[in-house]
């Protein structure tokens, strides 16, 4: 009787181990899934529906020609010329930005960034991250995936006609902005990046997303992301490395790229916190401005922030000089080949999510 007893709770403990290894593993994947806003609104001005390919993956964007000021002579009744704005209907190189919104968003959530640029004669090319917006779906999306995409934005974006290469920059948002940064060391030819309220540490990503999720940091904090990066084939040990520090004081051996990070006081999302961190690391010092909104997305409600952005880029930006040689020598990006797991075939949970703690700790190491 007690052998059988013994069979009973044996049996029941593995059951109620794999169903809790299952909880975890698909809370992992439903925390790493973006969830898919619709592109509800379009920009203002005229605009071109634009696709381009980042990994094999098909990306939605649009693409807003620059404005420019024209003169126009009223000869019929002797009225002097006025200036009148009007779209640029001459090939006209214009200087370019590109916008990256963050996790979770899409391209019509950080429409609220582009009339200021447009009035200022920026040509403005937007698009949806990959598991975002209407572009093509990624099993296990990352700031990498954010690196890749702000890549594939740029090389589409230099073969447009109307655009200067040499006078290109990027404004990325929460992870856009993170993803930019990471993409630095890997030859991304830009004038001039800014950055509004980007998460500089891992750590920060992650209790920001288990706070969206309602999910507890322990013991959830020890697993998830460890499932995170096994789904994604990223390396915790490179990650680590290969950081936001990293990246900027990487990017700048060559040349001082100008770089201007924003955060706002008042963003309990991503604290202010994670730009100070980045301020005592990086060298030298790259240009800041903390403004006073609340909220993760509003930055740009702040006069200051304009008032900072537009001379930014003009000097870095609209008004560059040629370049004489490449920001930085471009590196190679190495992907792990890791065999993927499909979730629908998992034979031994228990074991699995063994293999994958013991893995991370010997690569953390």
């Amino acid at each position: 009787m007690d052998k059988r007893y013994w069979l009973i709770g044996g049996v029941s403990g593995a059951v109620l181990a794999l169903a809790g290894t299952r909880m975890v593993w698909n809370t992992a994947v439903k925390a790493q899934t973006p969830k898919r806003i619709p592109v509800e609104h379009k920009p203002d001005m005229p605009y071109q529906d634009i696709e381009f390919v980042s990994d094999g993956l098909n990306i939605q964007g649009w693409f807003i020609p620059a404005m420019t000021t024209e003169k126009k002579e009223h000869s019929a009744d002797n009225q002097s010329s006025q200036d009148q704005a009007v779209p640029l209907t001459t090939v006209e190189l214009a200087p370019l930005m590109i916008i990256a919104h963050g996790w979770g968003s899409n391209r019509s959530r950080v429409l609220r960034y582009i009339e200021p640029l447009w009035q200022a004669g920026y040509a403005i090319l937007m698009y949806d991250a990959r598991s975002h917006g209407h572009s093509d779906p990624i099993e296990a999306p990352s700031a990498y995936t954010f690196r890749d995409d702000i890549l594939a934005a740029m090389d589409y974006a230099i073969r447009i006609a109307e655009i200067d290469p040499e006078r290109i920059g990027v404004l990325g948002h929460s992870m856009g902005g993170l993803g930019t940064i990471l993409s630095l060391p890997y030859g991304l030819p830009v004038r001039a990046v800014i950055t509004d309220s980007m998460p500089a540490q891992f750590e920060s990503v992650l209790e920001a997303e288990f706070k969206r999720r309602g999910l507890p940091l322990f013991p959830m904090a020890n697993i998830i992301p460890r499932i995170w990066f096994y789904r994604s084939h990223i390396s915790l040990k490179e990650y680590q490395q290969k950081n936001t520090v990293f990246s900027i004081n990487e990017a700048r051996k060559e040349a001082d790229l100008p770089i201007l990070m924003i955060h706002s006081r008042g963003d309990a999302f991503i604290p202010p916190t994670e730009l100070e961190f980045v301020m005592g690391q990086v060298t030298p010092p790259i240009e800041t401005l903390f403004v006073n909104t609340n909220g993760h997305s509003s930055s740009q409600k702040d006069p200051h922030f304009w008032a900072k952005v537009l001379p930014f880029l003009d000097e870095h930006v609209k008004h560059a000089e040629p370049r004489v040689k490449a920001i930085t020598p471009p590196l190679a990006i190495t992907k792990n080949v890791t065999q993927k797991v499909n979730i629908r075939r998992w034979k031994s949970p228990i074991t699995w999510l063994k293999s994958v703690n013991e893995k991370a700790s010997t690569t953390d190491k």
